[in-house]
């Protein structure tokens, strides 16, 4: 493992409860120390204080604030993961626009819970070969579901289900992390409308965009 791979990840893997939670306090406190400082002055003598452990302690754990922020980005996304997982394999609604819905929801609900924090990951998480992979991985496993649910909706007038898919993926997640973590607030139900009705104008107008 080269020497930038090395500083993006854990230097310890808990083995015992009470050092996972040590962990978990790290990443807690580096989370609200971030959204309230940024990440320029998201120190990690910060973090430690926030957390109540010795810097020392904090470096057991993790070599540098990069691999913190790398950290809580994966877990970000393994929270948004679960979150679809759950609902592709329960029921889904009739319609393609509730369905639509459901996912933009889901996106939403997984971004505006702290927007500070979520510009921080966006803007300033360095990308390690892991959290790439995990990234394409997700991205995958969401496209793969999302085109075969349009290959058998009779309201779906897209021929190119595969690119439709990759479209639909992206814009619902590029488009909400972009304006959840916007500086300027939103008016999240009728963001969520906006954005529902446009992708169902898109999956419903057939070719060439007719009615």
């Amino acid at each position: 493992m080269t020497s930038d791979r090395r500083r993006l990840q854990p230097r310890k893997q808990p083995r015992q409860i009470r050092a996972e939670l040590t962990r978990q306090r790290i990443l807690t406190a580096a989370a609200h120390v971030f959204a309230e400082h940024g990440y320029a002055a998201g120190t990690t003598n910060r973090i430690a204080e926030q957390a109540r452990i010795s810097i020392g302690s904090l470096y057991q754990y993790y070599p540098n604030k990069d691999a913190i922020l790398v950290e809580l980005m994966s877990r970000h996304l393994d929270s948004g993961m679960v979150a679809t997982h759950s609902r592709q394999t329960g029921e889904l609604p009739e319609s393609i626009e509730e369905i639509i819905r459901v996912f933009v929801r889901i996106a939403i609900e997984n971004h505006r819970e702290d927007s500070q924090l979520l510009r921080v990951m966006i803007e300033q998480a360095p990308r390690s070969p892991e959290l790439l992979e995990k990234i394409r991985r997700h991205e995958q496993v969401r496209v793969t579901f999302v085109r075969e649910l349009f290959d058998g909706h009779p309201e779906v007038r897209i021929d190119d289900t595969h690119t439709a898919a990759r479209l639909v993926v992206s814009t619902v997640e590029l488009v909400v992390h972009q304006l959840i973590a916007a500086p300027e607030p939103i008016d999240i139900p009728r963001f969520e409308n906006e954005l529902v009705a446009m992708l169902t104008r898109y999956l419903t107008a057939g070719p060439g965009g007719g009615g």
